[in-house]
């Protein structure tokens, strides 16, 4: 039976929050409506300070926690004006929150996102499940990418390669072939450098266009610079964050006589070539982008021009909105979740097994 859910993801770029209504039954997955709703400035800046490493007293994290379940329930209600639908027709919101840190390594894994799932539920009148990665990490997992499990869900079942490029602050690739499991992980920095580099020389949140980095040119030092990280060789299972890819890591590679431009310039094809190099290990085929880089035209031409043989899109084309995607997903979890139907990828994130991801809160 088809019902109906509301997915809100906010990434770790920070530059919003993606709400979208849903009808699914697990199997089909139809997009009703989506909005999306910026950030209030204070909030990002104080989100920011604290996935850089910036230290918090437990007062300002418990603050933080309510303050954004709060604003997530601001956009439930206005994707819920904008749709027409009332809170009793909504099975539930999944919500993934917003990561502040995530270390999936050492004696100690977890990852932590904001976002109280109780006020959420309180605040809208709709069951909400959250915390969806810990189960996973509890499990001997990463806790991420869960997206490939929806990335099959909704665009498996070809005859040919596709690979599924999630471009947000991250880029992380979802490897669906013929007669063959399904591979995921992250593949190390998509927009997070490019926004954080544009932001502190323009003060815009982003390279709209890529227009700064068009006036630029690649520098080859630099750039082999920033892909001799020892991240990118390791082996999947693997995901990252603002943890290793931040300010202070890039200020480490740069030389600091480069041109504005050529810096911005360089960090497009870096992301360009994480993505394509690990593409390059499979027989030629088509790679979707979904996220906020299928908006860079430079990133997918540079994509296009690296992979030559493959069809390079965004997930517009096979049908699914590229910036509906990733909220899509956590929609679909909660489905998971409140049938007892496991919502993780034992071959993606490592764990030891499936299982059941998120806590549940009901309204009541």
């Amino acid at each position: 039976m088809m019902e109906r859910y509301i997915g809100i993801m906010s990434g770790t770029s920070l530059d919003g929050i993606d709400a979208v209504l849903v009808e699914t039954d697990g199997e089909r997955v139809r997009l009703l409506e989506r909005t999306t709703a910026p950030f209030e400035p204070g909030l990002r800046d104080r989100l920011l300070a604290l996935a850089g490493g910036g230290a918090v007293t437990a007062r300002q994290w418990g603050e933080l926690d309510a303050e954004l379940g709060r604003a997530y329930a601001d956009v439930v209600r206005q994707l819920l004006a904008a749709s027409g639908r009332q809170a009793s027709e909504i099975s539930a919101i999944g919500c993934h929150g917003q990561t502040v840190w995530h270390q999936p390594g050492g004696p100690l894994p977890f990852s932590l996102q904001l976002g109280d799932g109780n006020r959420l539920a309180a605040e809208t009148g709709i069951t909400t499940v959250n915390d969806f990665r810990r189960k996973d990490m509890a499990l001997g997992g990463q806790g991420a990418p869960l997206v490939p499990a929806f990335h099959r869900q909704v665009l498996g079942g070809t005859d040919k390669v596709r690979l599924v490029v999630n471009i947000g602050g991250i880029a992380n690739i979802t490897v669906l072939a013929p007669e063959a499991p399904v591979r995921g992980y992250d593949v190390g920095p998509g927009n997070m450098l490019m926004d954080l580099w544009c932001r502190r020389h323009t003060g815009a949140p982003f390279d709209r266009d890529a227009a700064l980095a068009r006036r630029g040119r690649v520098l080859p030092a630099l750039l082999s610079r920033l892909m001799a990280e020892p991240w990118l060789a390791l082996p999947a299972p693997k995901s990252t964050g603002r943890e290793l890819f931040n300010e202070h890591w890039l200020d480490r590679q740069l030389a600091g006589d480069e041109a504005v431009a050529d810096v911005q310039a360089t960090l497009a094809e870096f992301t360009a070539t994480a993505i394509v190099r690990e593409a390059q290990q499979w027989p030629a085929g088509e790679l979707l982008v979904c996220g906020g880089g299928g908006h860079n035209p430079l990133l997918l031409e540079r994509l296009a021009a690296l992979l030559p043989g493959w069809r390079v899109d965004t997930t517009n084309a096979a049908g699914v909105d590229m910036d509906a995607m990733e909220a899509m997903a956590f929609a679909w979890l909660a489905h998971q979740t409140l049938h007892g139907l496991a919502g993780n990828l034992p071959a993606v994130t490592g764990a030891r097994r499936p299982a059941i991801l998120g806590a549940i809160h009901p309204p009541g």
